[in-house]
């Protein structure tokens, strides 16, 4: 399933349309949120949160990747909208408060600074760090001034995205996405705010998950963690090519088709 929060209009590539859903087996997989000139935090996040909250709800992805494109920080070069890095931060804060496996990746940003700035922030947020206004000296400080400071001003611009404007656009995405079915059985929560996920150390093959299986419980193979525990890497190599060897049930193969395909 794929979001985008995007400007629209006359504006490459030129697609991107509220009504651009998907077609025939992935109709509704496909959300595209249009946005104007001028877009600020506020009215980026009233979007955003509702939208994203029912994505996870009714798609209930086993992975999201999100992509931290920075040509929506005020004062880029070719883009038009006007977030802060506070704002633009948020988004990442809000989906890491899901708790599932999160891929952070670049994307535009034509003001080179800010792009720093703004990538340096997110991985502080996401690492839960604290970080300085005030930015350190470096060899390229001088790239940053006037102010040196790690953080943006908005500017004082008119907001295209009026209350009307976004609300209908909520609206009807929410419409759409009330059409796709939730994965039967499944549940979703918002994990505890440090993210961290426990899971145990065997799982349930069949029976009262719905499946084929006699319900027995089989330990997951434990793949190496990187450190030294005196055993040689390459038996273990060699032991999880054994375990992909193995038969498997088709209706886990078809669930883990269907998970690995959530992107």
């Amino acid at each position: 399933m794929t979001v985008s929060f995007h400007k629209y209009g006359d504006f490459f590539p030129g697609t991107g349309d509220v009504a651009d859903v998907g077609h025939n087996k992935g109709k509704y997989y496909s959300v595209n949120v249009p946005l104007r000139d001028g877009v600020d935090d506020s009215s980026y996040q009233n979007l955003f949160k509702p939208i994203m909250t029912e994505v996870m709800e009714r798609y209930q992805p086993g992975a999201v990747v999100l992509q931290c494109g920075a040509d929506s920080l005020t004062g880029d070069r070719l883009g038009s909208f006007n977030l802060s890095l506070k704002g633009h931060a948020e988004c990442v804060s809000f989906m890491k408060s899901f708790g599932v496996p999160l891929l952070l990746l670049g994307g535009g940003g034509y003001t080179i600074r800010n792009v720093a700035r703004c990538w340096t922030y997110e991985t502080a947020t996401v690492l839960g760090v604290d970080i300085a206004n005030d930015l350190p000296a470096s060899d390229y400080y001088e790239y940053f001034g006037p102010d040196y400071k790690l953080h943006l001003t908005p500017h004082n611009g008119a907001n295209q995205n009026t209350p009307e404007y976004c609300q209908k656009i909520l609206t009807k995405i929410l419409d759409q996405l009330s059409r796709l079915k939730p994965p039967t059985g499944a549940q979703f929560a918002v994990a505890p705010s440090d993210g961290v996920q426990v899971e145990p150390a065997t799982q349930p093959v069949g029976g009262a998950d719905g499946g084929s299986g006699d319900g027995e419980r089989r330990e997951r193979p434990k793949l190496w963690d990187g450190t030294d525990n005196g055993g040689d890497p390459m038996e273990l190599v060699g032991k999880i090519g054994e375990d992909r060897a193995a038969p498997m049930d088709e209706d886990a193969v078809a669930k883990a088709g269907t998970a690995a395909g959530r992107q």
